[in-house]
Parts: C-alpha cells; structure tokens; sequence
C-alpha cells in the first residue's frame, strides 16, 4: 500500500486538508476545470517562483486562491503590479471577484515538491543524477526532516535502457496514517527523454487533533 497510494491522497482528513475547498453538485465540473485551469496558468506564468501548492476556496460568487510559494517577490512584482494583473486576468477568466493571497514558504528544504523540482532542474543542467539525489537528500536532512526518500526513473545517465534508483535516509513510514508526510512528483524533459522524480518527506507524527488543519468542506 505504501508504494501504490499518493501519501497526499491517503491521509486526507486526518493529517491533511484538501487543495480546493468547495462544494457545487450543480456546477461542479465547470468549477473542477476552473481549478485545474487556475493552478496550471499559475504554474506556467511563474516558473521559477518555487510554487509548492495552490489553494482554492469558493463561496458564492468568490474566488479565494492561496499560492505558497519560496519566493513571493517574483509573484508580487514591482509595487504588486504583477499579482493585480493576475487577479484581473482570473476574473475575466471566471467572471467571479478573486481574492489572491501569498504565503511564503520558510523552508524550502522541507517541501517535497520544491525538493523534487530542484532535482529535476538539476537533470536538466546535466548534473549527475546521484549527484543531485545525494545532495537534495544531506540538504532536507539538514533543515530538520526525520527522514527523506527520494526516487529517480527513467534513462538516467542516457542510458538505453530506464531503471529505477532511490535513496533513503531516515524514517519514512508510509503505511503510519497519523505520519506528516510530504509527497513531491516533478519531471525532467531531457535530451534523452522523461525522468520522473519522487520525493517523500517525514516530518514528524501528529497525536493531537488540535494540530490537525481543518478538513471540513466549504458547501456553498
């Protein structure tokens, strides 16, 4: 189970909340491409900003959308003008008022995501995959994770034939429900074809409910 399952996925309403908090039976496919839409522009129009999720919430005729994001400058622009024309084109684009709000990510050793993206930039420069994978691993160890996978597949090294590599330092308990895992999927398009990169990051165990972020959908 621990290998086959988004750890993401698994621990919904225990340890995690959902990216998009809403609820339309009516509406809700358009809603659902709405979101897709949202985050998928927002990942393309900033690049290089270190987006780790996208948060959408919906109430009526509102949009509330929460990027968490390593660089939050990129995103702001000078005097905010970039986050304003990007308000204004989701508005054009929904016909909703939209709200955006940005959440700066501290560390960034410690996002799966951010981790698996800075591999995968790092096949794309031609950077040793063990290499990349050794040094992402000592770094999240470092900022304070009890423990990091992190697993490369495809033709590495542009090797004719695609294999698997993976290495693991400290707990990673997939199967623990009440384990704050951080999951990551990133994909490097080189010269000799796709290599995917996955990363999971152990962050501690949640006893307390009290610690839990709220799970509760948002029924309009």
């Amino acid at each position: 189970m621990g290998q086959k399952v988004n750890p993401i996925g698994l621990r919904l309403g225990i340890t995690r909340t959902w990216e998009s908090r809403w609820y339309n039976p009516r509406l809700y496919v358009k809603f659902l491409h709405e979101d897709v839409m949202i985050r998928r522009e927002i990942k393309q129009r900033f690049q290089h900003a270190g987006i780790s999720k996208v948060e959408i919430e919906r109430a009526s005729n509102r949009v509330k959308i929460t990027i968490h994001t390593a660089r939050p400058g990129i995103i702001i622009g000078r005097k905010g003008g970039e986050i304003e024309a990007l308000r204004a084109h989701f508005e054009r684009r929904t016909g909703k008022q939209v709200a955006i709000n940005i959440e700066e990510i501290k560390k960034a050793d410690l996002v799966a995501q951010l981790v698996a993206e800075n591999v995968g930039s790092q096949l794309l420069r031609r950077i040793g995959f063990r290499r990349a994978m050794k040094r992402a691993v000592l770094q999240t160890m470092k900022a304070g994770a009890l423990g990091v996978k992190i697993m490369c597949a495809g033709r590495l090294g542009g090797s004719e034939m695609s294999r698997t590599e993976w290495y693991r330092e400290g707990r990673v308990p997939l199967h623990t429900l009440r384990a704050d895992i951080d999951y990551g999927l990133a994909e490097a398009k080189t010269k000799y074809g796709q290599i995917g990169v996955k990363v999971w990051i152990f962050l501690g165990e949640v006893f307390d409910e009290s610690q839990n972020k709220e799970s509760g959908a948002l029924t309009l």
